[in-house]
């Protein structure tokens, strides 16, 4: 497969990948175009994967875990897709950003866990080497993220909006 044929088919799906882990369209296309940059010159490498595209779901989230640096002072609010079938568009609204606000305010290791596992629909064990770790990290991310989403939500009136949230 060449990179144009994997690029017609692969681009979006990394894209929207990419959108739900940074929370932010613009960001997430900046983070694709520098991956698709990367994997243009190593095209021979990210071929002879097993999995390119796994190869290239790995890049973007090492390329977004390395962009702490770049990013740390602010998390963007996402724009995470909204699902097709709600009784309440309000209501799945309220829902929806009082999550992506919770998300943002997650550690960019524990967010990238649950985006993979969650939107991604990898196994511990494929989150483990995406990300480089074990699975036994991996579940310890996921469980910490959990955790403090479930405090979070279950206490509504810990929400304050204040525009631009910090990251750390």
């Amino acid at each position: 497969m060449t990179f144009d044929e994997w690029a017609r088919v692969g681009l979006p799906k990394l894209l929207r990948f990419a959108t739900v882990l940074c929370g932010s369209g613009d960001l997430a296309g900046d983070l694709v175009q520098d991956v698709a940059i990367k994997a243009h010159r190593h095209w021979d490498r990210v071929a002879a994967a097993d999995s390119p595209d796994a190869y290239l779901r790995r890049m973007v989230v090492n390329e977004y875990l390395s962009w702490r640096r770049k990013w740390s002072r602010f998390v963007p609010r996402p724009e995470i897709f909204a699902s097709e079938s709600v009784a309440d568009h309000a209501d799945q609204q309220a829902d929806r950003d009082e999550l992506i606000t919770e998300l943002a305010k997650l550690p960019r290791r524990q967010r990238a866990v649950l985006v993979l596992r969650y939107f991604g629909g990898l196994s511990d064990p494929e989150i483990a080497e995406t990300l480089g770790c074990s699975a036994s990290n991996v579940r310890a991310h996921a469980s910490r993220a959990l955790a403090a989403l479930r405090i979070e939500l279950a206490n509504p009136t810990s929400f304050q909006h204040t525009g631009v949230t910090h990251a750390h």
